[in-house]
């Protein structure tokens, strides 16, 4: 969706907005850390979030790629910025056709800094020379397609009467040309804003202003970007920050309550502004710090439109249904599929399509580096401590798996006990989702859709099992005729007791003036898919100890050894009902074992 229509919507329903700034940083484990801290942040309910263009597109290729990732993995609303500094035409059209295809509509289009090195901006050849030559550039050749957004600056105010106009007169002729609202430059002085504002307006400009606020993190990072900036100082915040400067945490504090005040004056203030931009600086704290002081993060209600997060891609937009094989893999699951056929009817593309193409094509990989994988898990040299591990895993004390980039979901806290006991019997599991009989959509666990609805889910457990116990395990679950399974090995022999070719619908929801929604589905195909890459993690798992370590045989004899299997309880009505099966046939292995006798 364009900014501009979000920012319409918050108004029809009276709601204060607020969006968060990024940039590229400079390392591969800086990006993943971000990456990691945006998704944490999507938790502050940013309407929107946009991606700094490096002064000379140094970071242009990564800027590219973190709008995909944040349209596509991430799911949220992101706008690009674009610079006409060292940017040719044809570099400036690759730009934007990538952010097209990534399902990105909104374009910060500016003329840019001096590249690194220089004092004075110039064109490059075959580029443009001013912020409205790109505006219309995008016009041209993408029509409404894009919102673009230009920079205000408020500081404007100070200049001599005739330029202070000048500047206006320019900003004026960006928006005719085709600007649909206006990013401002951080500021302190709320005084100087509001002058600027009511000067914009009486020059005739009417689209949305959406005021840049920069948190206060520490002294010398605020002397500093207002130094860079040339950032007007209320003297009043220097009464408050310069005598605690040396206490960086009574900055900060002290800090937050000076820019939340400035931010309560904007919103009361008549101008029609009920958003605020973040300049986060990459940092998640101070931006927290701000929207708790301002009472806003409190009345966030994420909306889940679907249980799993939407892709805002625009071959996916409409996906509403999904494997849930995938559950903990997001990422994966994305990159794996996008190439894939188109989404019929909002169905997922699956492995029957041509363009499926060979595992090592994607290249699966375990999200932990070989430290952080020894810090996690340890060298386990028994089946015993692998159990322990995913044990521990679905009992909170274990952040991550092999199996899953994140920690446990609220919902597998609901059933955490019996996951416990079902890794201690042997039965190691990597996915499940409890029986749900009719909760509302508000439900703060399982709740998702439209409002006044109710959903529904049937128990679903995934595990990996040594051949002698899912025997046992099948001679009983085959005496229940509400359980199917599939199983699976690691060549690829598949059995199963459902007879249909069909999906089996494990999540819906019932909502008013609406036909059910079925997001979540076990099938055989994509179970077949899905196997490869469970195998492949365990594989990787082994391969992060030393070729000749007792780790790397235990965990590699498993995957070898185990076979993948998935179960559904269809009876959604008995909560326990799935759990029956393994329960006896953890007893029956217990007993099938020899007892050893003490002799004295």
């Amino acid at each position: 969706m364009k900014i501009s229509q979000r920012i319409q919507q918050c108004e029809r329903e009276g709601r204060v907005w607020w969006s968060f700034e990024y940039f590229p940083p400079r390392t591969a484990q800086g990006l993943q850390n971000l990456l990691d801290r945006i998704e944490r942040m999507r938790a502050l309910g940013p309407e929107f979030i946009d991606i700094t263009w490096n002064a000379g597109g140094r970071t242009s290729d990564l800027t590219s790629e973190m709008v995909k990732t944040c349209q596509s993995l991430i799911g949220m609303e992101t706008c690009m910025h674009l610079t006409c500094t060292n940017m040719p035409e044809e570099k400036i059209e690759i730009a934007l056709r990538e952010a097209k295809q990534h399902g990105c509509r909104n374009v910060l289009a500016l003329r840019g800094d001096p590249p690194m090195g220089k004092d004075e901006w110039e064109a490059v050849e075959g580029g443009f020379i001013h912020g409205i030559d790109l505006v219309k550039h995008i016009r041209k050749e993408y029509g409404d397609y894009f919102d673009i957004a230009v920079a205000g600056f408020p500081q404007h105010q100070l200049l001599p009467t005739g330029e202070r106009d000048q500047e206006i007169q320019w900003l004026k002729e960006k928006i005719d040309a085709g600007a649909t609202f206006i990013f401002t430059q951080m500021f302190y002085d709320f005084e100087l804003f509001i002058e600027w504002v009511k000067a914009i307006r009486a020059a005739g400009i009417t689209i949305p202003i959406v005021p840049g606020i920069a948190p206060i993190q520490t002294w010398n990072g605020f002397q500093r970007a207002t130094s860079l900036a040339k950032t007007v100082i209320p003297q009043s915040f220097l009464d408050v920050l310069e005598p605690v400067k040396n206490d960086d945490e009574q900055v900060r504090r002290l800090g937050t309550k000076l820019v939340a005040d400035m931010c309560r004056k904007i919103l009361d203030a008549d101008l029609g502004i009920k958003g605020l931009h973040f300049y986060t600086m990459n940092l998640e704290k101070g931006t927290k710090m701000l929207l708790e002081e301002l009472n806003l993060v409190p009345r966030v209600e994420t909306i889940k439109p679907l249980p799993w997060r939407q892709s805002l891609t625009p071959n996916r937009r409409k996906e509403t249904i999904r494997p849930i094989f995938w559950a903990n893999r997001t990422k994966s699951y994305i990159s794996r599929t996008e190439n894939w056929d188109e989404y019929p009817n909002g169905r997922f593309g699956d492995a029957r399509s041509p363009a499926y193409g060979e595992l090592d094509g994607y290249g699966v990989c375990i999200k932990q580096t070989k430290e952080d994988a020894m810090r996690l898990w340890g060298q386990p040299t028994s089946f015993a401590e692998i159990a322990s591990l995913f044990s521990r895993f679905c009992s909170n004390d274990l952040p991550a798996l092999p199996w899953s980039d994140q920690k446990p979901s609220s919902e597998t806290g609901v059933i955490a006990k019996q996951l416990a006991r079902m890794n201690e019997l042997g039965f190691l599991t990597i996915n499940s989702q409890p029986s749900v009989n009719g909760a509302r959509s508000d439900d703060k666990i399982f709740g998702w859709g439209p409002s006044n609805g109710y959903v529904y889910q049937k128990a679903y457990l995934e595990f990996f099992v040594t051949p002698q116990l899912l025997t046992l395990l099948l001679a009983h679950i085959e005496r229940d005729p509400n359980i199917t399974y599939y199983v699976i090995n690691k060549r690829g022999d598949l059995r199963t007791n459902t007879h249909s070719d069909g999906p089996n619908a494990v999540t819906w929801g019932v909502f008013p003036g609406k036909e059910i929604i079925q997001p979540t589905i076990v099938e055989a195909v994509s179970f077949m898919a899905w196997k490869d890459e469970a195998f492949e993690l365990g594989q990787q798992w082994a391969n992060l100890y030393e070729p000749d370590s007792p780790s790397r045989k235990l965990i590699s004899d498993l995957m070898d050894a185990c076979f993948l299997v998935n179960v559904v309880q269809n009876d959604f009505q008995d909560p326990e009902a799935i759990f029956a099966p393994f329960w006896k046939a953890g007893a029956d292995y217990a007993a099938s074992k020899p007892t050893s006798v003490n002799s004295h």
